[in-house]
């Protein structure tokens, strides 16, 4: 998603224009919003082909596709112009990411994943089909991952029976590595091309991988036609599935009905930890229009996290006034720290003064109020995060300053894939956000500056002090001068700041820290400064830690940038 240009309308239709969600071959898709408030998204031909009387038909028949064609897996028409230039139409907005930007993110998915996800995909295919409609064109780029469930989008050559197909200069329809053999060799392309290209799209799905190579598009689709599909890796029965659903011959294909039996799925897609984890990869929803928008946090995007599966919330504040309404004025101030994350905290709120009067829940005990992966008072956080039992030692009385190392720290970035090794999501209350840049993009992360700041969203009446403790780790360990050692596997706590109360002053308001001014480590007896980023180019690795004093302190958020090219 990105901002609308000068040479964008500000309205198609009666739709009011807020972002780009993408471009094709055959013109620009909006996110816009309906007279009466609701997100559609607006596909909007090109004026230069225009006068292109097949692409024109081209486009009314995905108009009259989407218009026939009632499916939980496919977003409904809700408007469309096909009278005279602008040519447009609107359907439901979607939101979620395309199997294709998941998996490039992420990488190759669980079988388990691919199952349930390949059953879903079956589904909406034949839900497509008993209205007498071939999608022709199923590939990653073509599913959206939906909080409901995968959705088939683009029907701009879908083709009912009996229709005659379109074709673009004499090129058969779809996508290389994604067309059947018997559509790449000029015959029609029926129900089986779809459950071929169902075979392709989930050994990229399986893989991470093209599901026939790279290159350009004859020698991709020479490779359809004659060699097999790449499923290295890939878990034995479900490598079958997919090279039967990929079979040469469309005859001995198995039927979508087959398809979804042989997955033998138990459970909903939508349950599925590592789908629900894909959902953060989605873009957010703009809570106002795009054009009146601030720097940093660009087009008043409602914030969210990309990097990992989590969305944290932290404990109510009990005894202040709920703020609500000016959070995105706020985070637009802050926004030259750089990308917004929303995270979900575990429930809970031992702080450095101990439970105050009112901050628990009638009739639940103190043990009730701490989930799983966050330790209780008096307990030793584990390499996991889990708590050992054993007592630890524990500061004076108060809040905590500098936290210390008392286990290894395995939280780890990983800047290729966005996310962090250890990460686990908690269910909670509200929501907890944290700022920072991403990537050498970013003019801060040049300057060798790096600004984090993290907040609750709203805040809920009385609880006791939360208090927060930033770490920045490089990928390699330090030694007492500060200096890199030739250990990559760091597992040093890292260089922390101050705690600090979630809570403190506006709670709404950012709390911010910058590396490496604020930030130092104790090693050995000796506080050691903060080195610059030109020191250990690469991941460095945020986390956000809940403190309940210096030495009793657990993992919330594990998040991170990257300061550039590794040296050498």
């Amino acid at each position: 998603m990105e901002a609308l240009r000068d040479v964008d309308p500000a309205q198609i239709g009666a739709h009011a224009l807020l972002a780009r969600l993408g471009a094709g071959g055959m013109g620009q898709v909006y996110l816009a919003r309906s007279p009466g408030g609701r997100l559609v998204a607006v596909k909007v031909i090109r004026d230069e082909i225009t006068g292109h009387q097949e692409a024109l038909a081209r486009f009314r028949r995905e108009v009259e596709t989407v218009r026939a064609v009632r499916s939980a897996y496919t977003a409904n028409l809700i408007d469309a112009s096909l009278a005279a230039p602008p040519y447009w139409l609107a359907t439901e907005y979607v939101a979620g990411p395309t199997l294709g930007h998941a998996v490039a993110e992420r990488g190759g998915l669980p079988a388990d994943t691919c199952r349930r996800l390949f059953a879903a995909l079956a589904e909406g295919l034949a839900s497509v089909h008993a209205y007498g409609v071939t999608h022709r064109d199923l590939k990653p780029q073509n599913v959206i991952l939906g909080a409901q469930g995968p959705q088939l989008i683009d029907f701009g050559i879908a083709r009912g029976v009996g229709e005659t197909a379109l074709t673009q200069d004499g090129q058969a329809p779809g996508t290389p590595g994604y067309t059947a053999p018997e559509v790449l060799l000029g015959a029609e392309a029926g129900a089986g091309a779809d459950v071929f290209a169902l075979g392709a799209t989930l050994a990229y799905a399986a893989t991470g991988r093209p599901p026939f190579g790279t290159g350009v598009a004859t020698t991709v689709s020479y490779r359809s036609v004659h060699e097999p599909v790449d499923v290295a890796g890939v878990e034995t029965g479900l490598a079958g599935l997919i090279e039967a659903c990929v079979a040469k011959d469309p005859a001995v294909r198995p039927g979508l009905r087959e398809v979804i039996a042989r997955c033998g799925v138990r459970d909903a897609l939508v349950d599925d930890p590592a789908y629900l984890g894909l959902g953060a990869l989605g873009e957010a929803v703009p809570v106002h229009e795009m054009r009146t928008r601030g720097p940093g946090l660009q087009y008043g995007y409602t914030p969210t996290q990309d990097v990992a599966g989590a969305v944290v919330t932290v404990p109510p504040r009990r005894g202040r006034t709920r703020r609500t309404g000016t959070w995105v004025v706020v985070g637009v101030a802050l926004a030259v720290v750089g990308a917004v994350a929303v995270w979900k905290l575990p429930l809970g709120g031992q702080g450095g003064e101990g439970d105050r009067a009112g901050g628990r829940e009638e009739g639940r005990s103190p043990a009730a109020q701490t989930p799983d992966g966050q330790v209780p008072v008096g307990r030793a956080p584990t390499a996991g995060g889990q708590s050992s039992g054993a007592p630890v030692a524990k500061s004076p009385a108060g809040p905590p300053t500098y936290i210390r190392q008392t286990e290894p720290n395995l939280d780890d970035y990983n800047p290729i894939q966005r996310a962090c090794a250890r990460t686990r999501a908690e269910d909670g209350l509200l929501d907890f956000q944290t700022s920072m840049p991403r990537t050498m993009d970013d003019p801060e992360l040049r300057s060798g500056k790096v600004r984090i700041g993290f907040r609750v969203k709203n805040a809920l009446p009385d609880a006791a002090p939360y208090y927060v403790a930033v770490v920045v780790k490089p990928q390699h360990e330090v030694d007492e001068n500060g200096r890199s050692t030739a250990v990559t596997d760091n597992r040093q706590l890292g260089f922390v700041a101050k705690a600090r109360d979630l809570y403190e002053g506006d709670e709404v308001e950012w709390k911010s820290v910058t590396y490496p001014d604020d930030f130092s480590m104790q090693l050995n007896g000796k506080t050691v400064k903060a080195p610059p980023l030109s020191q250990d180019p690469g991941g460095w690795t945020v986390v956000f830690r809940h403190a309940v004093s210096d030495t009793d302190h657990t993992t919330l958020v594990c998040d991170g940038f990257d300061s550039g090219p590794q040296k050498g």
